[in-house]
């Protein structure tokens, strides 16, 4: 990849030159950090901001340059990457407060944003049509593989936009992620990821509840469980990721519920997709379940991994 001048452009080519553009990575938090810090390995030239200095200071230990700014951070980039919280920090961050002060208003033509931040479909439509206007290129690209995919370079990448912004993006995108996926234009990365993850929560609620029924009827949790996995109840959660304390090694469930994917993230995610549903008339009564069981859940356990959701079957798991 290489960077060619054309005047008020920074346009990203392909071609034999082994020169890298130069990123600006916005948000590094537990997804965020480890993500750029993967790029400083793989040789690209990173500019950071992040409202945490302990974040900042660890990005800067690793290599990259800290900025003051969002800003700052996107002076002489061609490539802006973003990991945020909310909608509404994506909107802040890119639009600014009146929707004219923002990032996308500072930066030249030809660049490329990717924001791998989980938010509403409309959200992602409205910051990507702004960029248009501007000449910018805007990628809705949220990941999914946790904390753990972060760290290895081994996260899904779920991509919203044109072919060529496309096309420029997936190289920066594999140094991140071992399966890098096209969904279609603007938002359908997000649509697809909140599909997913609403049925990650279905999945993980139905498990628990499986696992429950059995365990208070006199089976053991790890037999119950090998049973369904070789039975037509396997799913992902039974495979991977047991909610059952000590029935899998290396997994919350095993570790206080502990890392992983906290519940309030879970529950961000179910409301996004039951706004989505709303948005567009669509009927999710197990996904509307989910989110009332998950509503409930965080109350107390917000901040334990989602699989902790077997509380609510059995509350001495969390002891």
């Amino acid at each position: 990849m290489s960077i060619k001048d054309t005047g008020s452009s920074n346009i990203i080519t392909a071609n034999n030159d082994t020169t890298k553009p130069n990123i600006a990575f916005i948000g590094l938090g537990n997804m965020g950090a480890p993500m750029a810090e993967n790029l400083v390995k793989a040789g690209y030239q990173l500019s950071v901001y992040d409202l945490s200095e302990d974040a900042a200071k660890r990005l800067k230990q690793a290599g990259a340059n800290v900025a003051n700014s969002p800003k700052d951070a996107a002076n002489n980039a061609q490539i802006i990457i973003s990991m945020l919280p909310a909608g509404k920090h994506v909107h802040s961050i890119y639009l600014g407060e009146n929707g004219a002060n923002g990032l996308l208003a500072e930066l030249p033509r030809g660049t490329l944003v990717i924001d791998s931040s989980t938010i509403a479909a409309a959200d992602a439509r409205l910051v990507a049509e702004v960029a248009s206007k501007l000449g910018i290129d805007f990628l809705d690209a949220p990941v999914s593989g946790g904390t753990g995919g972060a760290i290895a370079g081994s996260l899904t990448f779920i991509v919203g936009g044109d072919d060529d912004a496309f096309a420029k993006a997936e190289p920066i995108l594999s140094v991140m992620g071992k399966n890098i996926f096209h969904a279609g234009e603007h938002g359908a990365g997000q649509v697809a990821k909140i599909c997913n993850n609403m049925l990650l929560g279905i999945l993980m609620a139905g498990t628990a509840e499986a696992i429950n029924l059995g365990v208070k009827n006199g089976l053991d949790p790890k037999v119950l469980s090998d049973i369904m996995l070789q039975s037509s109840g396997r799913n992902w959660t039974l495979e991977v990721y047991n909610p059952y304390p000590q029935v899998m090694e290396n997994v919350p469930s095993s570790n206080g519920y502990q890392g992983g994917f906290m519940s309030k993230l879970m529950q961000k995610d179910l409301n996004l997709a039951m706004q989505t549903a709303r948005d567009t008339d669509v009927e999710t009564p197990m996904g509307a379940k989910a989110t009332e069981l998950y509503e409930s859940h965080i109350v107390d356990n917000g901040d334990k991994d989602f699989s902790s959701i077997m509380a609510r079957h059995d509350s001495s798991v969390l002891s």
